[in-house]
């Protein structure tokens, strides 16, 4: 198992199926995920169904943190993969196996990194989505291309593991990307902007919420650093300064 397979964390918004979250404790034993997250489940992990289906992954199950929102559940890692399987995702880029799940393995190999999937029913919001640098979709039928989710997790797991381990070959000759600016830095800065757009009049709170998530979506295919984060910060207190003058 490679450094970068025990830093990653499955984050699982709302989960509803005691059995679906049992089963995906297993999937992450069986490919050495190091962490289970959930965002307000809406089930018992620790129900005898969950317990069943977990097997050796019940260990994950008992030390699973529940989080209240999935920034909370983010913060801390350094390259986030959000997945969709819905069609009505706005201008949303999304991107297939092959190229995001690669950029994920490229994370840094110190600092958590997480996929995201979404509740059974309806998956992430558009604005859950946009707290990722990528999403992936699987490629399924158009006659039916909802997949429950934790076959959704199997696959994306056994996806991740191929094209980690190519991405570990390549590591081991002293490359290294970049580190990415985290979800908590990107939101933290985006607050600071729309406070100060909202203050010169360029954005109405009316209208605020679609024009700040393109600036969002902007930042996320840019993969800012967390340098140009402080630059971009910097800046805007320098503006606020200069206006009070």
């Amino acid at each position: 198992m490679s450094v970068i397979q025990e830093l990653l964390k499955v984050v699982l918004v709302e989960p509803a199926g005691a059995l679906n979250v049992g089963s995906i404790a297993r999937l992450c034993e069986n490919f050495g995920v190091s962490e289970l997250r959930l965002v307000s489940p809406r089930c018992d992990p620790m129900d005898p169904d969950a317990k069943k289906m977990a097997v050796k992954g019940t260990k994950l199950l008992n030390q699973a943190q529940s989080f209240d929102c999935l920034l909370d559940a983010i913060s801390d890692c350094n390259r986030v993969l959000a997945t969709c399987g819905r069609i009505d995702h706005g201008d949303i880029p999304l991107f297939e196996a092959e190229k995001a799940l690669p950029w994920l393995a490229q994370g840094s190999s110190s600092e958590p990194i997480a996929i995201v999937f979404g509740r059974e029913d309806r998956g992430l919001t558009n604005q859950e989505l946009l707290l990722a640098q990528k999403v992936l979709t699987l490629k399924t039928s158009p006659n039916y291309p909802s997949l429950n989710l934790s076959h959704a997790v199997a696959i994306v797991l056994h996806e991740f593991q191929k094209y980690n381990d190519q991405i570990h070959k390549i590591k081991k000759n002293n490359y290294e990307i970049k580190k990415s600016a985290n979800p908590l830095e990107v939101e933290n800065c985006l607050e600071d902007t729309k406070s100060l757009l909202l203050d010169i009049g360029f954005l109405m709170e009316h209208t605020a919420q679609p024009r700040m998530a393109k600036i969002k979506a902007l930042l996320n295919r840019a993969e800012v650093k967390p340098e140009e984060v402080s630059l971009i910060r910097g800046i805007l207190r320098q503006v606020r300064w200069a206006i009070k003058q």
